[in-house]
């Protein structure tokens, strides 16, 4: 143990955590709004449905597919030029956001396109037959309905990004993944990258906790 504590910098290590949590935290709530956004308009622009609109649901749903199918260190090494036109870096945790949001938030909406199906039509055609409005159905019916499986899905995204923000890290978005690539990986220091994995097996267990505690407290089934 003391060999341990000797061959990892603490403060380096805690540095990291901050950048994977900053990263992390920033992604997962834009990706939370850009996902119910675009899972919103993919259910209500489908066939039968409030605003049913072929072109509108065929084109977000290609925008979807296609960067919800490309692997996520290849989105990072296509969207440098973006990234650099909209920061001026692409290096640091902020320069790693727009991957992560670009490559989160198609994936999140596809679970929010499903958990809207999930809802019994009755209930939304019951709701048009007393005249509410269409906000009034979004945000009081199909939101309120499909919340649980909203937070659970959120959950699982963002998980998912705290394996990207470690994979930016082999790019040099820092956090964890960069400590444990570059003083890990590439010095041969297998105790920076353990140290490294037990932090973000923590974080990964904290948000899976937090997700599951709110799930729990939402879903009154």
């Amino acid at each position: 143990m003391d060999k341990l504590l000797t061959n990892v910098d603490w403060n380096q290590m805690l540095e990291a955590t901050g950048e994977t949590l900053y990263m992390t935290a920033i992604a997962a709530i834009a990706t939370f709004i850009l996902g119910l956004m675009l899972g919103l308009l993919l259910f209500m622009t489908a066939k039968d449905n409030l605003w049913e609109n072929k072109v509108i649901h065929t084109g977000i749903g290609a925008f979807v597919n296609i960067f919800r199918s490309i692997p996520f260190i290849i989105l990072i090494i296509l969207l440098i030029p973006f990234t650099k036109i909209l920061l001026g870096t692409i290096l640091g945790a902020s320069a790693a956001l727009p991957a992560l949001i670009i490559g989160a938030a198609p994936f999140y909406a596809r679970m929010v396109e499903i958990a809207l199906r999930e809802i019994d039509k009755g209930v939304i055609e019951a709701s048009k037959a007393m005249g509410a409005k269409t906000s009034t159905i979004i945000w009081k019916v199909l939101i309120p309905e499909s919340l649980p499986a909203l937070v659970s899905g959120i959950t699982v995204t963002t998980i998912a990004l705290v394996g990207y923000t470690a994979m930016a890290g082999v790019v040099g978005a820092g956090g964890l993944g960069t400590l444990a690539y570059l003083e890990g990986f590439q010095r041969g220091n297998n105790d920076v990258t353990i140290v490294a994995t037990i932090c973000v097996l923590l974080v990964v267990f904290f948000i899976q906790f937090i997700g599951d505690f709110a799930t729990t407290r939402i879903d009154k089934r």
